[in-house]
């Protein structure tokens, strides 16, 4: 009788710590559904992606857009992070732009969360961090480290094959998930290709000059410390890839292949007036060589099995122990500048002035924490 009763206290003991695990887990897996509070800087106006395809109202793709106007005529570019989240220099230099930004001359438009419910799950087996944090004056502050795709609550199932639209291409049928496959859109397909549709149509009634997508890649892929530029932005991409050089932050310039569709340096230039730009920083938390994906792995960079990779000669990057968010960062706000500086050379009267930007040497000094704004966030109080 006592060992039956003991029996039954233990099942119930144990059914509790289960229940508050599952609770605590849930608890945190939810936060991460919760949008990244920012800071815009004055003058910022804040818009959704459905103020340009108005069927995304109320629909979890619906994201932040913010403009700034000058009032000053002149060009506008637009810089999109996001679109992969658990590629975090893209999102965090869209965030500097958007929290930094004075532009004296022209237009600036910022979707810092391009595919907005990619940031609330991560990838199947890829046990990858949730989120991590930064130190900035006065605290600190917390980014959800995403998947590459759409979240599945929203779009599901994957078909066997993705067919692209507009080009009968076909892919592997997670790719219908994929943003950066999706363009130019389609208004009445599932969830990834309605985001992709409005982006466009965004770029069209805006009339945008020059536009950012920015990710990262791995150490191994051919295409990393890169920029991809379509075949109307090739003049101006040379030109800010040769002085990127001559200041020491060399980037590879590549030609959007034409026949490699749905990506946004190919459609983006093809279906809109906009001369289109995708930029890769190295990162080995996106590899396959890389050892435990944790935050430490995402901030630094720092990864034994890299290391031994660079010493083979297998990486089309610089290696010498560590790749830091920092410096990943760093290189897509002062490229991005740079391209700024130079578009009024290529673009009469595409002139965009924007002041308050870190350099890159302050960034890499300071470190990036040091130029984002404090926010109020209780997603992770106790953390």
């Amino acid at each position: 009788m006592k060992s039956s009763r003991g029996s039954v206290l233990t099942a119930a003991s144990l059914c509790v710590a289960v229940a508050l695990i599952c609770f605590v887990s849930a608890r945190s897996f939810l936060a991460m559904r919760q949008p990244d509070p920012v800071a815009p800087a004055q003058g910022f106006e804040r818009y959704l992606l459905s103020h340009w395809f108005p069927a995304l109202e109320g629909s979890p793709g619906d994201t932040d857009v913010y403009i700034q106007d000058s009032g000053v005529p002149g060009g506008t570019v637009f810089i999109m992070g996001g679109t992969h989240p658990n590629e975090p220099s893209g999102y965090m230099a869209a965030i500097i732009y958007l929290e930094r930004a004075k532009v004296t001359k022209g237009r600036l438009i910022v979707m810092p969360f391009a595919n907005l419910t990619a940031m609330g799950h991560n990838s199947p087996q890829e046990a990858s961090p949730q989120y991590f944090s930064l130190d900035v004056d006065g605290g600190t502050r917390w980014f959800r480290y995403g998947s590459r795709a759409t979240n599945p609550v929203y779009q599901w199932p994957a078909p066997d094959i993705y067919i692209h639209a507009q080009s009968g291409q076909k892919l592997d049928g997670g790719s219908k998930s994929n943003l950066n496959r999706a363009y130019p859109g389609v208004p009445d397909d599932s969830l990834t290709q309605q985001v992709a549709y409005g982006v466009i149509q965004m770029l069209n009634k805006e009339k945008v000059d020059l536009a950012f997508d920015l990710h990262e890649a791995s150490p191994e892929y051919p295409v990393v410390n890169a920029i991809v530029a379509h075949d109307r932005a090739m003049e101006l991409a040379a030109m800010v890839s040769m002085e990127l050089e001559m200041e020491g932050i060399p980037m590879r310039l590549e030609p959007s292949p034409v026949n490699f569709r749905g990506l946004s340096h190919r459609e983006w230039g093809d279906h809109t007036g906009a001369m289109a730009i995708l930029m890769e920083t190295g990162n080995p938390s996106q590899g396959r060589l890389r050892g435990r994906t944790d935050e430490a792995l995402a901030l630094t960079g720092k990864d034994k099995a890299y290391l031994k990779a660079a010493a083979l000669g297998r990486l089309f990057i610089p290696y010498e122990g560590d790749q830091t968010l920092d410096l990943r960062t760093a290189r897509h706000v002062a490229s991005m500048k740079m391209f700024m500086d130079m578009l009024g050379d290529v673009k009469e009267g595409g002139d965009v002035e924007v002041e308050g930007i870190p350099s890159f040497d302050d960034m890499m000094e300071r470190g990036i924490g040091a130029f984002l704004s404090p926010v109020e966030d209780d997603r992770f109080d106790g953390k």
